[in-house]
């Protein structure tokens, strides 16, 4: 029984996160300034000293039409459990168009824009002034959408973020 082609392309993201995490680290820093060696799993604990981080989802770019989201995600990763995803958006107006957050179920609904299960996780007034805020708080893949115009944005408009947080 094979895994077809999504199952091996899942991991070969999987693999690749991972890498591309490991190749950011700054391992002189991590493992002799803030890790125990002398008890726990995998080879210490974690240190109480490091903190989480707000991020703002596309940085200065915010969060609108037509950005590339996971060319930010891989250049501004890697993420950490409980980080701080903050989607800043502009209010619906008469000049702009209205956006939304939406959390997607698995990769298949986030590769097809396929909201049909999705939860809407902010409205499009919920991404003002210091924005919407989620925290990952589970090490798991997080599949993100704008959910706007029928999936329209998430489809042709790039407005789409998978992110798999990595422990500190």
């Amino acid at each position: 029984m094979g895994l077809g082609n999504a199952g091996a392309l899942v991991i070969l993201v999987a693999i690749s996160m991972f890498g591309i995490g490991m190749a950011n680290k700054n391992f002189s820093a991590d493992w002799n300034g803030n890790w125990n060696h002398t008890a726990g799993w995998p080879y210490g604990h974690w240190n109480a000293n490091q903190t989480s981080k707000r991020i703002i989802v596309g940085g200065s770019e915010n969060w609108h039409f037509g950005f590339n989201y996971t060319d930010w995600a891989i250049k501004n990763g890697p993420f950490y459990l409980n980080d701080t995803l903050v989607f800043k958006f502009d209010p619906p107006k008469d000049t702009t168009f209205p956006h939304s957050v939406y959390l997607l179920p698995d990769f298949w609904s986030f590769q097809n824009c396929d909201l049909r299960r999705a939860k809407k996780i902010a409205q499009v007034t919920q991404g003002g002034g210091e924005g919407f805020e989620f925290v990952l708080k589970r090490w798991q893949p997080y599949y993100f959408a704008c959910g706007e115009r029928n999936g329209f944005h998430c489809k042709t408009g790039m407005m789409k973020l998978a992110v798999s947080p990595f422990f500190r």
